[in-house]
């Protein structure tokens, strides 16, 4: 099972994707998450409404959503690319962005369950002796909720390794520059002869995203554990 260096390619690149989409969504999703199992503002309902369209909305729709926004001529796109030099759409960097809005609801998901059932009492505690909020939620709800953030973390990585509706809507499927697993697969579908290397793919796809899920699975038993234990 010896991989194409055009397989290759597409498999580090959809690494290489995912696991910048993870990188930059979950400081959001914490902050997010936040929002929408403590907070206490007009239009609540609306965020938690728009964090989780994507799971609703075709994958194609969220992609060409991004086009109209980031792509050049787009409001944002237009702008990062005037002022920043940032160009999302038909590069990799815009199968990260595609790739995290689709794994953001997961994400945030998963972090907002575990801020649900963290012991508000532990952090009233914590007030009390003089610590102020933002030392309360790094020192003793963050700890707390870390497995929860590893696990949506995961999932959004598997999500993003994964992704393709919203990614090749908004990028293409440009070889070595946005061509990620899932779209190279779709790709080799479409070739005479290219069944096997689209199942090479396929396996390869399903080894990486099992074994995320099963590494994330240990790491938050260890990490729930620590946090008991303490």
């Amino acid at each position: 099972m010896t991989l194409s260096p055009e397989e290759l390619t597409a498999m580090f690149l959809s690494l290489k994707v995912a696991a910048t989409a993870v990188a930059f969504s979950v400081p959001v999703g914490v902050a997010v998450a936040c929002l929408l199992s403590r907070g206490r503002f007009f239009g609540k309902a609306l965020l938690n409404g728009i964090v989780y369209l994507p799971l609703i909305m075709p994958p194609v729709v969220t992609g060409y959503l991004l086009l109209l926004t980031f792509g050049r001529k787009g409001a944002v796109g237009a702008f990062l690319d005037q002022w920043f030099g940032l160009v999302f759409s038909f590069r990799w960097t815009g199968a990260a962005l595609a790739a995290g809005v689709m794994g953001f609801p997961l994400l945030v998901r998963s972090i907002r369950l575990s801020l649900d059932n963290v012991d508000r009492r532990l952090e009233a505690a914590a007030s009390t002796l003089g610590a102020s909020r933002p030392w309360v939620f790094v020192t003793v709800t963050l700890p707390l909720i870390v497995p929860g953030i590893v696990a949506g973390a995961v999932l959004a990585f598997a999500k993003a390794m994964g992704e393709f509706g919203a990614t090749i809507t908004f990028v293409s499927n440009i070889p070595g520059e946005t061509q990620t697993l899932a779209s190279a697969i779709y790709t080799y579908t479409q070739v005479p002869g290219g069944e096997f290397a689209a199942m090479r793919l396929t396996l390869v796809s399903i080894v990486i995203s099992l074994g995320a899920v099963i590494a994330s699975e240990l790491l938050a038993r260890r990490l729930a554990a620590g946090t008991g234990a303490q």
